[in-house]
């Protein structure tokens, strides 16, 4: 099959971030199917541009035998919610350009969401170039964005957004979610029959995040010592929260407990400077590290944390940096309530729950780790099983390209040879 993905946020080697598709189109690839990604150019969460894309429409890029289509994306991420969406809609213009003028042929094409804007390249290249669409919903958007008071309610903006989130399902061959609880809402309001809905989920890279020691070279070169080790990789931005983390912090003073947030967003700089504020020398930040180091950061470490806001929203969602936890073999402290709450706990036994944004039940948590080593290492040895049987993303990339082959096909089409 010749198969376009349109991911504004697909990452260039060594950025740190959500690898999903990176990982898929690799595997897809070596499948024999030929790969176009539409791009951005500017990293979600530093804001960073490479020097070879500035003043440049679209760049054409090779990795791992994917072409990748680099569209022109305003730096203005970090610059409010205006900011934001000017760099959404610079890339929805590059996109669209890169779907309809800079590819030749595809049998399917995958718009991967959020931002929601990417459904809208997708839309086109089924209305005007007859490629099949199967729309990915990652995160429920835009009801995450109000949820979290990024948008507002009721606002010109955010009802036009809904009637794109519908137009997106509406035209969708297919629709792609990454939890359960996604395919519930999109039924019960009426947005797309259940039939029409896959599940392939979020997974780990079982050749990168892997066990390894807890002493390790991260461990000596931070100067961690013989320190317990709380965790967070990921985004700092609104919807994370993490300022509930600042609070444990503060609740955990005097205890051999260190908190470590790696990863960067619109509130890493905020959020250090509070800290530094109260003087909290148990939590630190450490900014963006690549992908390839994380699996060193994740052994270095005591236990993986996944927070965000408490919002009803978030009942639907777990985050990637779980599988990568749990496939490391450590144990998973996560403060997200539903469907995450009931994959660690329930399911893969492979950690605890704390209400969000309750600091202090977070820092009794972490206490409670830290007090036993057995329980620890339970709930690493269980995750990590659980993630291999049902979360491998070669596996789930099989799974992906099945659905694809039976769109093309049912659709009375036979899949182009590259």
């Amino acid at each position: 099959m010749r198969i376009t993905v349109v991911h504004q946020y697909f990452l260039r080697p060594g950025e740190s971030g959500g690898s999903r598709f990176n990982e898929l189109t690799r595997f897809w690839r070596l499948a024999g199917h030929e790969v176009t990604v539409v791009a951005g150019q500017v990293h979600y969460a530093t804001g960073e541009r490479a020097p070879e894309y500035r003043g440049r429409w679209i760049v054409e890029d090779r990795l791992d035998g994917v072409r990748i289509l680099r569209c022109y994306t305003p730096g203005t991420y970090h610059r409010g919610t205006i900011g934001r969406m000017w760099a959404f809609f610079g890339y929805l213009l590059g996109s669209c350009w890169a779907v309809l003028f800079r590819i030749r042929k595809a049998d399917v094409v995958v718009a991967t969401s959020p931002p929601l804007v990417t459904a809208i390249p997708g839309i086109l290249a089924k209305r005007f170039r007859g490629w099949p669409l199967v729309f990915e919903v990652r995160d429920l958007w835009p009801e995450s964005a109000v949820a979290t008071g990024v948008l507002r309610e009721g606002s010109a903006f955010t009802r036009g957004m809904y009637r794109l989130e519908a137009a997106a399902y509406r035209n969708a061959d297919r629709i792609n979610v990454l939890t359960p609880a996604f395919r519930e809402n999109i039924v019960a309001r009426g947005l797309a029959p259940e039939d029409r809905i896959a599940f392939v989920p979020n997974g780990a890279d079982l050749d990168l995040f892997a066990p390894g020691p807890r002493d390790n070279e991260v461990r000596r070169r931070n100067g961690w010592g013989n320190s317990f080790v709380a965790l967070y990789a990921g985004a700092h931005g609104k919807a994370n929260c993490l300022r509930q983390l600042i609070d444990a912090a503060d609740l955990l003073r005097e205890e051999d407990v260190l908190l470590v947030s790696v990863g960067d967003g619109p509130e890493r700089i905020e959020l250090k400077e509070e800290a530094k504020r109260r003087g909290l020398s148990n939590l630190c930040f450490l900014g963006a590290v690549p992908k390839e180091e994380m699996p060193a950061y994740i052994q270095a470490a005591d236990v993986g944390m996944a927070v965000l806001k408490k919002v009803e929203t978030f009942k639907t969602v777990y985050p990637n940096k779980v599988f990568d936890y749990m496939a490391c073999e450590r144990p998973v402290l996560v403060a997200i309530d539903g469907v995450a709450r009931r994959l660690v706990k329930e399911e893969a036994h492979a950690g605890l729950f704390a209400e969000p944004e309750n600091a202090k039940e977070i820092a009794e948590r972490i206490l409670q780790l830290k007090a036993d080593p057995g329980l620890c290492r339970e709930f690493g040895l269980s995750g990590r099983k659980y993630v291999v049987d049902n979360f491998s993303r070669e596996v789930l990339a099989a799974r992906y390209e099945k659905i694809m082959a039976d769109l093309v096909y049912s659709a009375g089409n036979s899949p182009a040879t590259p």
